[in-house]
C-alpha cells in the first residue's frame, strides 16, 4: 500500500493550528522560569523587633515583639522563641499590639530564662496575600553556642511555591482570554459565536481559570505554611484558609465561574444558533436584544471575577484602597478586553478565514478604548505604588513598571501597524458580496479545490470506500490534508489579510510578555513600601514608637510583702495603648498578687486619675487594652498592689508620653 505523506502546505497548516497550544506551553515555561528565578517579595516587611536582631540584653525580656510595615495576619504559632537547645520558651500566646499606624505583634516569654543565645522564628501572611517569614537571634547576658539553625527557605518558596506561582500565571491568562474572547464575539464579530475555533478558545480559557483557582485554593495552606504537598489533604488547614481574605476571594471566584459557565453555555448554544439562523445580521432585533443581555450579564460576571483579585492583593491595602480597588478592576478588565480580544482575533484570522473586515475594524475601536482605560488606571497605580521618581528608578517594582510601560509602548506601535493593515483591508475591492461570501476567497477556494483534487485523485467517493481499516484511515488523512490545503489557499488569497495576521501574531507575542511582567508585579514589594522601610532603617523617623517600660519595687509591710512590678505601656504615646504588668517576688518568681490597680494622672492639665483595672492573663501577669491617654505630657503612673487582705501599697512613677 502506498503511503501518502503530507504536503508542505499541510505541514504549515498543522503548524498554524498548533499556535494556541504553543502559546500556552510558552506561557507555562516562562512562568516556571520567572517563578524559580527569585522568591516573591511580599508587600509587608519586618521593620523592627524588641529585642533587636543580634542584641545582647542584661536581663531576660518579658516578651518578644515584632513590628511590620503594613498589616499582616498571624496565628498563635506565628512567633516561636527557642533556647540554645532548641526548646520553645514562649507561651504560645500571640499578643496583638497594633495601634493606629503601628503594626506590632508579640509573644510572652517564660520567666527565669538563663543566659545564652535565643532564636526567634516568625511567619505571617501579608495583607496582599503573600506569605512572609524570617528569623533572628538575641542573647541574654552573653552570646553562647546554639543548636538551632536559622531556616534557609523563605515562606512561599520550594516546589509548592513554584506550583502556586504557575497556578497564578494560569489564572491571569485564563481570565484574560475568557473575558477578551467573549467580548470580541459580542462587540466585534457576532458570527464568531458559531465558529468552532473561537468556541474552543473561550471554553479552554474557562477550564484553565477554574483549574488554576482550584489549585490555588488547595495549595494555599501549604503555600503559606509548611511548604509540603501533603498538607493539601489537611481539612483543618483548608477550613482555616477559607476563613482568610484570600480564601474567601478564591471561593467567590469559583462561584462566579459557575455563573460564567452558564454564560458560555448560552453564548455558544442559543445565541450561536440564532446568529447562525440570521446570518449574524446586526439589524435583527431578537439577536440584538440577546446580545445586549449577554453583554450586561457578562460584564457583571467579569467585573466580579476581577474584584476577587482586587480584594485580596495590592489594591486592597496601602494608600487609598477605596479608590485603588475600582481602578484595579477597570485595569484588569481593560487588559482582558484588549489582550484577550487580540488572542480571539488571532485565532479567527488563522482558523476562520471568513471573518469580515468590519469585525476587525470594530476590534480596533474596542482596543483603542481599552488602551485609554489601561493608561489612566496604570498611571494612577504607578503613582500609588511608587510615589517618587527615586522609587520608580531605584526599586525592583519601579524597574518592572518601566519595563511594562516600554513593552506596552511597543505593543501600541505594533497595533498601529495592524490598524494600517485593517485600513488597507477596508479599501480592497470586492471584499464581501451581498450574501456574505468574499469574492476573492470564493475564487481561491475553487482554485484550491481543483488543484488539490488533481493532486489527490486517489481519494475515492464515500460509496467506494473499501472495508480495509488502514485504507479508511489513509483516506481520512487525505481528506484532512485536502481541507487544510483549501483553508490555507483561502487565507493566502488576500495579501492584506496575511499582513494583518502577521502583525496580530506579533502583538500576541508581546502581549504574552506584558502579561508575565504584570503577574510578576503583583508579587513584588511596591517601591513606596521599599523606600519607607529604607527611611526607617536609616533613622529618618524623628521619634520611633517605643513602649514605655518601668520597674517599681514595692513593700506592703506584711509577710512576704516585698517584690517588684514591671510595667509596659505600648506604644507609649497619645491615644490607645496596651498595658502589661508583671509582678515578681524577691527571688524572681511570678508573684500571684490578690489585686492590682493602675491609675494615670496628668497634673499639669488637671487630668485624672484615670483608673485602669487590668485582667490577669497568667500567674504574675496582668494586661489591659485600650488604655486612652488623651494628651502629651508628664504622666504620673500609680500602681496599687495588695499582697494580703490587709497589706497593700501604692507606688508611683512619672513618665513622658509623646
Amino acid at each position: 500500500m502506498t503511503a501518502t505523506a503530507p504536503t508542505p502546505s499541510t505541514a504549515r497548516a498543522r503548524a498554524t493550528a498548533s499556535l494556541p497550544r504553543l502559546a500556552l506551553v510558552l506561557a507555562a515555561l516562562l512562568a516556571i522560569l520567572f517563578t524559580a528565578a527569585s522568591p516573591a517579595a511580599a508587600h509587608a516587611a519586618l521593620t523592627a523587633s524588641d529585642p533587636a536582631d543580634g542584641a545582647v540584653v542584661a536581663t531576660a525580656p518579658a516578651q518578644v515583639t515584632l513590628s511590620f510595615s503594613e498589616q499582616v495576619a498571624m496565628g498563635d504559632d506565628s512567633i516561636r522563641v527557642l533556647d540554645p537547645q532548641g526548646r520553645r520558651v514562649d507561651t504560645g500566646e500571640l499578643r496583638d499590639m497594633c495601634s493606629g499606624n503601628t503594626v506590632r505583634y508579640g509573644t510572652a516569654l517564660h520567666s527565669g530564662l538563663p543566659h545564652g543565645t535565643y532564636t526567634v522564628a516568625w511567619q505571617a501572611v501579608s495583607a496582599d496575600s503573600h506569605p512572609i517569614s524570617g528569623a533572628f537571634t538575641f542573647s541574654i547576658g552573653a552570646p553562647s553556642a546554639t543548636e538551632v539553625s536559622l531556616p534557609g527557605a523563605t515562606a512561599g518558596g520550594g516546589p509548592v511555591g513554584i506550583a502556586y506561582g504557575i497556578a497564578r500565571y494560569a489564572a491571569y491568562g485564563g481570565f484574560t482570554v475568557l473575558v477578551g474572547g467573549a467580548a470580541f464575539i459580542l462587540l466585534c464579530w457576532r458570527r464568531g459565536a458559531a465558529e468552532r475555533p473561537l468556541q474552543k478558545l473561550v471554553v479552554r480559557a474557562w477550564v484553565t481559570l477554574t483549574t488554576a483557582t482550584l489549585a490555588m485554593l488547595v495549595l494555599r495552606n501549604p503555600y503559606t505554611g509548611s511548604g509540603r504537598f501533603a498538607d493539601v489533604f489537611d481539612l483543618d488547614g483548608l477550613r482555616a484558609v477559607l476563613e482568610t481574605k484570600t480564601g474567601a476571594s478564591l471561593l467567590s471566584r469559583l462561584l462566579l465561574l459557575g455563573a460564567a459557565a452558564l454564560f458560555v453555555a448560552v453564548l455558544f448554544g442559543a445565541y450561536a444558533r440564532r446568529v447562525r439562523d440570521t446570518g449574524g445580521q446586526e439589524e435583527d432585533k431578537d439577536t440584538s436584544d440577546l446580545t445586549f443581555g449577554l453583554a450586561i450579564g457578562g460584564a457583571v460576571v467579569a467585573g466580579g471575577i476581577a474584584a476577587t483579585w482586587a480584594l485580596s492583593e495590592h489594591a486592597s491595602t496601602g494608600l487609598q484602597p477605596g479608590l485603588a480597588m475600582p481602578a484595579d478592576i477597570l485595569h484588569l478588565l481593560a487588559v482582558a478586553t484588549w489582550l484577550g480580544g487580540l488572542s480571539a482575533l488571532l485565532v479567527a484570522l488563522y482558523k476562520a478565514p471568513g471573518i469580515e473586515r468590519s469585525a476587525v475594524r470594530r476590534f480596533s475601536g474596542v482596543a483603542f478604548v481599552s488602551v485609554v482605560v489601561l493608561a489612566v488606571t496604570g498611571v494612577y497605580q504607578a503613582w500609588r505604588q511608587t510615589g517618587s521618581w527615586s522609587a520608580l528608578t531605584g526599586t525592583d517594582y519601579g524597574r518592572l513598571l518601566l519595563l511594562k510601560a516600554a513593552l506596552v509602548a511597543v505593543l501600541i506601535g505594533v497595533a498601529s501597524m495592524s490598524r494600517k493593515w485593517t485600513a488597507r483591508l477596508a479599501e480592497a475591492p470586492a471584499v464581501r458580496d451581498a450574501d456574505g461570501r468574499a469574492a476573492v476567497a470564493a475564487t481561491a477556494t475553487a482554485t484550491a479545490a481543483d488543484d488539490v483534487s488533481r493532486e489527490t485523485s486517489s481519494v475515492a467517493a464515500p460509496a467506494a470506500v473499501p472495508a480495509d481499516p488502514e485504507r479508511v484511515a489513509q483516506l481520512a488523512r487525505q481528506r484532512a490534508a485536502l481541507e487544510s490545503a483549501r483553508e490555507k489557499r483561502v487565507r493566502d488569497a488576500d495579501p492584506d489579510r496575511a499582513g494583518l495576521r502577521r502583525s496580530v501574531l506579533a502583538e500576541a507575542a508581546i502581549a504574552v510578555i506584558v502579561l508575565l511582567v504584570t503577574t510578576i508585579l503583583t508579587s513584588t514589594e511596591p517601591g513606596r513600601t521599599v523606600e519607607r522601610e529604607a527611611a526607617r532603617g536609616s533613622g529618618a523617623t524623628a521619634v520611633p514608637d517605643r513602649p514605655v517600660k518601668i520597674t517599681l519595687p514595692f513593700d506592703t509591710g506584711g509577710q512576704n510583702g516585698k517584690g517588684s512590678v514591671r510595667l509596659e505601656l505600648d506604644p507609649g504615646r497619645v491615644g490607645a495603648n496596651t498595658l502589661h504588668l508583671w509582678a515578681d517576688t524577691g527571688d524572681g518568681r511570678p508573684f500571684a498578687l490578690p489585686e492590682v490597680k493602675v491609675a494615670f494622672t496628668l497634673p499639669a492639665k488637671d487630668i485624672g486619675p484615670l483608673p485602669v483595672v487590668p485582667e490577669q492573663a497568667a500567674p504574675g501577669h496582668w494586661t489591659a487594652s485600650g488604655v486612652q491617654l488623651p494628651l502629651a505630657g508628664e504622666w504620673r503612673i500609680d500602681v496599687t498592689v495588695r499582697t494580703s487582705d490587709i497589706d497593700q501599697t501604692t507606688i508611683q512613677k512619672t513618665v513622658k508620653i509623646g
